[in-house]
C-alpha cells in the first residue's frame, strides 16, 4: 500500500529511540500542568473541576494541597475529594502549614493535586522547592496536578522583572515545564481580570488597592498574557514537530510563521539577512539563516569565508538561529532541513550567475524551487544600498597561483611524449587513455580550473600529433571529431569527478581534524579536576593545534585581571612553576576590554585588529570567567576554519573552568556549612554542660561564703564543689581530647600487656561512680598478651563505662567480657538498659550525638567518639549492637600483630 500523501516510512532508530522514551516516562507518574498570566486566572478551580471529573471515572484522587485563597468558589469544590492533612511546621515563631510528602507517599493515590508548584518550602524541609516534591512523587508512578504562573518560568524571570519592575523570586526550571505530559492554559483577559480583583475574588480589598497599582497594572498584565499564550504555543509547536518526526511526515504544515534564509559567500548574505528580518518582523515569525558548507567551501578564498562567518554573527546578532550544514548539493540540504524545522517561507538569493552557467551547471535556486513542495520560495535581492563589507580587516586573500597553470601544459606534453613512444605498437584509443592518466594527476594535484585546461590541451595535442594529417589540426575522417567529442567529455567528467572526491576528501580530513581536537580537549578536561591542571592543559593543547603562543586571563580576587601562561617577549619573564606571568600593558589592555565587552578583539577583528594576538572571552552560564588569547607563530590572522575551532575551543574552556569554580564554591559551602553546625553543636552542648557545673559551684560558694552553715552542710558543699570541678575537668578533657584525635596529633605507644590489668585499673577509678550496679568481669586466664596503649585503652573502658552507669537503672548489671579470637581480642561492655534507639547504632559514635531512648542526655556526647577514634588509632573497630534479652552492647576488638613475647 502506498503511503498516504506528504509521508515516508519512518526512521526505524529514531523510532526505537522515541519507543524507549515513552517507555521511560510511563514508568513515572503523568504531570498535568495548569498554567496562567497571573494569579487569580482560575487556574485552581480549573483542577479541581477537572479532579472531579477523574473521580468520577473511577479514579483514586487524593488533595495533597490546596491554596483556595479565601475564595468561596474554590472552597466549595473541595467538598467531596480527599484531603492530606497538612504538615504543620514551626517557624520563625509562626505554625506554617506544609505539604507533607511523606504522608503522600504512603497513602500512594492514583492522582494527587498540589498547588503551587514555584512555592519554596520550609528550611530543613526534604526538598527546598515544592516542585523537586513532585517530582519524587512522578518518581513513585503517582499522577500529579498543580498550577504555575508565568512570572515563574526561571527563563521568563528577566523578562517578566523588565515588565513589571518587580522581581519574582520563586522560579521554576524550564526543564519541569517541558517535561510536563500536558499544559492546559488557563486563560483570562486583563479587564475581566482586574474586575475579578476589585470584587475581591483574589485579593483582600487593600491588597487589591495596592496590587492593581503595581503589578496588576492592565499593561503588565496584557504583556504576561502574551508570554504565557506565546509559551504555550511553543509547547504546542514542538509537540507538533515531535508528532510530525514520529509519522515522517515530509511535508510542511504551515500552522505558524516560520522563515529560513540560505546564505552563500558574498555581499549578498548580508542584504539577504537583512532582508528577511523585515519580513520576520511584519510576519513576527521566528526565523533561520543557513549556510550550507559543500566540497566547493575548500575552493574560497578567505575573505569569502569569513564574509559567511561575519554574516552568521550578524544573524545571530539581530535574532536569527544561525545553522551551519554540510552537504553536497545546496539545495538538497536546505529543503531537508526547511521541512525539519517545519519552515513555511524559505529565502533565496536571485541567481547572478550567467544564463549560460546555468545551463551548464545548474541553478541553485530552481533545484530549491523544483523540491520545495508546498513551502513558498522568495527570491530577493536585498537591499543593495547596504554594501559594506563584513569582513574584518587584518584577513589575507590567497592568489590563485598561475604556475598550477603551467604544470597542467608541462603534464600534457609529458603525455603526448609517452604516447609518441607508443604510437608505433599501439592503437590510437590506448594513447587516448594516456592522455586521461594525465587529466586525472591534474584535477588530483592542481584543482578544476588546470584540469580542465589539460582536458582541452590533450585533445588538441592527441588531433596533432597523432591524426592523419600529422602535425596539423585538419582532420581527413569525419568520425575523428566524434572520438575527440568524447575524449573532451570523458576528460571533463573524469576531471571534475577527480576534483569533488579530493574536495570531499579534505573536507572530511578537516572535519575529522577538528573532532578528534575538540574530542582531546573533552577528554583532558573530563580527567582534570584542579583549576591549575586545566589551564596547563589549555595552554598545551591549544598552542599545538594553532601553532602559537596561548594565554588565558582570568580575574583574580581583587578584580584584576591576571594571564596564566605566554612566554618571554609577549608577557614577560614569569615562574614558570605556577605559569603566571607578568602582563604587558598594552596586550592586557585588549584583554580587559574583550573582559568587560564579552566580544571578540584583536588580530583579524574589527576591534584593536593592530594587537599581537586574537583574543576571545570564556563565555559561561554566569557570565565571563576569563579571557582565551592566541599569538600565531605566523603573525597573521587565523583563517575562518581556525577561527571556529579556537571558538569552540574557547566554549569547552570556559565550562572546564567553570565547573572548577563551581566545584570550589560547592566544596567552601559544604566546609562552612559543616563548621558552621559543628560550632553550633559546639555552643549548645559545651554551653549547656559548663553552664551547670558552674552553676552549681558558684552556688555551693556562695552558700559557704555568705552563711554561718554547720560542719555536715559545709562538707556537702563542699562535696558539690569537687565532684562539678572534676565533672568540668572531664570535659574540658574530652574536648581536648577530640582536638587531639582530629588534628591526627594521638600517638599511640604500644606494649604487650596483658588485658585484665588494663580491665583493672579502669574499674579502679570508675569504681566510686558504680553505687548500687553490679558488676561482673569475665576474663579467660588464657587470653594473650595484647599490643596496646594502655593509658588509652584504659580511658576506652572508662568512657564505656560510664555510658552504661549513665544509661542504666540503678540495680542492675554490667558485664565486662572478653575473649580471644584468630589474630585479635574483642572486648564487649553489656548493660541493662532500655537499648539503643532504632538506627542509632552507628550515630551515637558521632560527636556531640547523645541518644534519649532513657530520656537522660547529660554529657558532652563527646565519650564514644572518643573511643572510637582511640580504638581506630590501633588499627581496631568498635561497634554498638542491641543485647539479646535487653540492653545494649558495646564491642571493639584489638588486632594481635605478630606472636607475642614469652614471659617467665
Amino acid at each position: 500500500m502506498a503511503n498516504p500523501r506528504g509521508t515516508e516510512r519512518p526512521n526505524p532508530d529514531a523510532l526505537l529511540a522515541r519507543v524507549q522514551q515513552e517507555e521511560a516516562k510511563n514508568r513515572r507518574g503523568r504531570l498535568k500542568i495548569f498554567f496562567g498570566a497571573a494569579a487569580g486566572v482560575g487556574k485552581t478551580y480549573a483542577m479541581l473541576l477537572a479532579a472531579h471529573e477523574r473521580q468520577a471515572e473511577g479514579l483514586d484522587v487524593l488533595v495533597g494541597y490546596v491554596e483556595p485563597h479565601g475564595r468561596k468558589e474554590t472552597e466549595a469544590l473541595l467538598e467531596g475529594l480527599e484531603l492530606l492533612a497538612y504538615r504543620s511546621v514551626a517557624y520563625k515563631g509562626a505554625n506554617l502549614r506544609e505539604f507533607d510528602l511523606d504522608a503522600a507517599l504512603a497513602r500512594h493515590p492514583q492522582l494527587i493535586l498540589v498547588d503551587e508548584l514555584a512555592h519554596t518550602n520550609v528550611p530543613e524541609s526534604r526538598h527546598p522547592k515544592r516542585w523537586q516534591d513532585i517530582e519524587e512523587l512522578l518518581d513513585a508512578g503517582i499522577d500529579v496536578y498543580t498550577t504555575v504562573n508565568v512570572q515563574h518560568i526561571e527563563s521568563l524571570n528577566d523578562v517578566v522583572a523588565q515588565i513589571t519592575q518587580v522581581i519574582v523570586r520563586e522560579t521554576v526550571p524550564d526543564r519541569v515545564i517541558e517535561q510536563a505530559d500536558e499544559v492546559e492554559l488557563i486563560d483570562l483577559t486583563p479587564n475581566d481580570l482586574l474586575q475579578r480583583l476589585k470584587e475581591g475574588k483574589i485579593y483582600l480589598p487593600g491588597q487589591a488597592e495596592r496590587a492593581i497599582g503595581s503589578f496588576f497594572r492592565k499593561g503588565n498584565l496584557i504583556a504576561l498574557r502574551e508570554l504565557a499564550l506565546r509559551r504555550t504555543a511553543d509547547r504546542v509547536d514542538a509537540q507538533m514537530r515531535d508528532y510530525r518526526r514520529d509519522h515522517a511526515i515530509g511535508e510542511t504544515w504551515p500552522a505558524t510563521e516560520r522563515l529560513l534564509v540560505c546564505i552563500g559567500p558574498g555581499p549578498s548574505g548580508a542584504r539577504l539577512v537583512r532582508a528577511a528580518l523585515r519580513m520576520a518582523a511584519r510576519l513576527r515569525a521566528e526565523w533561520l539563516v543557513v549556510y550550507v558548507e559543500t566540497p566547493a567551501h575548500t575552493r574560497l578564498s578567505e575573505v569569502a569565508r569569513e564574509e559567511i562567518v561575519q554574516t552568521l554573527r550578524v544573524a545571530e546578532q539581530l535574532g536569527a538561529e544561525a545553522v551551519t550544514l554540510s552537504g553536497v548539493r545546496v539545495s538538497e540540504q536546505v529543503v531537508a532541513y526547511a521541512r525539519q524545522r517545519n519552515v513555511s517561507k524559505l529565502v533565496v538569493g536571485k541567481p547572478a550567475t550567467p544564463r549560460w552557467r546555468e545551463l551548464l551547471f545548474g541553478s541553485v535556486v530552481d533545484e530549491i524551487v523544483r523540491s520545495s513542495g508546498l513551502i513558498d520560495v522568495y527570491a530577493i535581492s536585498g537591499d543593495f544600498g547596504d554594501t559594506a563589507p563584513i569582513a574584518p580587516r587584518g584577513v589575507i586573500q590567497r592568489s590563485s597561483p598561475n604556475r598550477a597553470y603551467l604544470w597542467s601544459a608541462l603534464t600534457v606534453a609529458a603525455c603526448t611524449a609517452v604516447a609518441r613512444l607508443m604510437f608505433p605498437f599501439f592503437e590510437q584509443s590506448n594513447l587516448v587513455m594516456v592522455y586521461l592518466v594525465g587529466v586525472v594527476l591534474v584535477a588530483t594535484r592542481f584543482g578544476r580550473g588546470p584540469s580542465i585546461l589539460a582536458s582541452f590541451l590533450s585533445v588538441l595535442a592527441f588531433d596533432f600529433f597523432f591524426v592523419p594529417p600529422y602535425l596539423t589540426f585538419a582532420v581527413s575522417d569525419a568520425q575523428y571529431l566524434v572520438t575527440f567529442a568524447v575524449m573532451l567529455l570523458v576528460a571533463l567528467v573524469i576531471s571534475s569527478l577527480t576534483v569533488q572526491a579530493r574536495q570531499q576528501a579534505e573536507a572530511a580530513r578537516q572535519r575529522e581534524r577538528r573532532t578528534a581536537a575538540l574530542y582531546e580537549l573533552s577528554r583532558t578536561f573530563a580527567a582534570a579536576r584542579s583549576l591549575d591542571s586545566i589551564l596547563r592543559e589549555v595552554i598545551q593543547q591549544t598552542s599545538g593545534v594553532f601553532t602559537g603562543q596561548v594565554v588565558v586571563v582570568l580575574p583574580m580576587a581583587d578584580g584584576r585581571l591576571q594571564p596564566w601562561g605566554g612566554s618571554e617577549g609577549w608577557w614577560g619573564t614569569g615562574v614558570e612553576q605556577h605559569m603566571i606571568f607578568a602582563p604587558a600593558n598594552a596586550e592586557l589592555g585588549v584583554a580587559q576590554w574583550v573582559y568587560d565587552h564579552a566580544q571578540p578583539a584583536g588580530l583579524g577583528t574589527n576591534t584593536l585588529p593592530g594587537a599581537a594576538a586574537i583574543y576571545l572571552p570564556l563565555l559561561g552560564a554566569r557570565g565571563t570567567v576569563g579571557v582565551l588569547g592566541l599569538r600565531p607563530t605566523a603573525r597573521q590572522a587565523l583563517a575562518p576554519e581556525q577561527l571556529h575551532l579556537l571558538e569552540t575551543f574557547a566554549s569547552q574552556m570556559a565550562l572546564a573552568i567553570e565547573r572548577t569554580i563551581l566545584a570550589d564554591e560547592a566544596q567552601q559551602a559544604q566546609l562552612s556549612t559543616a563548621t558552621e553546625r559543628m560550632r553550633n553543636s559546639l555552643l549548645s552542648s559545651v554551653s549547656h554542660d559548663l553552664r551547670t557545673p558552674l552553676a552549681s559551684i558558684t552556688g555551693a560558694a556562695s552558700g559557704l561564703i555568705e552563711h554561718d552553715l554547720d560542719r555536715a552542710t559545709r562538707h556537702d558543699l563542699a562535696q558539690t564543689i569537687y565532684e562539678e570541678a572534676d565533672r568540668l575537668n572531664r570535659l574540658v578533657a574530652n574536648l581536648l581530647e577530640m582536638t587531639r584525635i582530629e588534628s591526627g596529633s594521638v600517638q599511640v605507644r604500644k606494649e604487650w600487656q596483658p588485658l585484665e590489668e588494663v580491665v583493672g585499673a579502669a574499674l579502679a577509678r570508675i569504681e566510686p561512680m558504680l553505687g548500687e550496679h553490679k558488676l561482673e568481669v569475665v576474663i579467660p586466664a588464657d587470653l594473650p598478651l595484647v599490643p596496646l596503649d594502655s593509658v588509652l585503652i584504659e580511658q576506652v573502658l572508662i568512657n564505656l563505662l560510664e555510658n552504661a552507669i549513665k544509661y542504666t537503672p540503678a540495680g542492675s548489671s554490667i558485664q565486662v567480657l572478653a575473649r580471644a579470637e584468630p589474630l585479635r581480642v574483642v572486648v564487649e561492655i553489656n548493660d541493662s538498659g532500655p537499648g539503643l534507639p532504632p538506627g542509632d547504632e552507628e550515630r551515637i559514635f558521632e560527636k556531640f550525638y547523645r541518644a534519649k531512648a532513657s530520656g537522660n542526655s547529660a554529657g558532652s556526647g563527646l565519650g564514644l567518639t572518643i573511643c572510637r577514634g582511640i580504638i581506630e588509632a590501633h588499627g581496631g573497630r568498635i561497634w554498638a549492637a542491641q543485647r539479646p534479652g535487653g540492653g545494649a552492647t558495646f564491642s571493639f576488638r584489638l588486632p594481635i600483630d605478630g606472636p607475642p613475647p614469652e614471659v617467665e
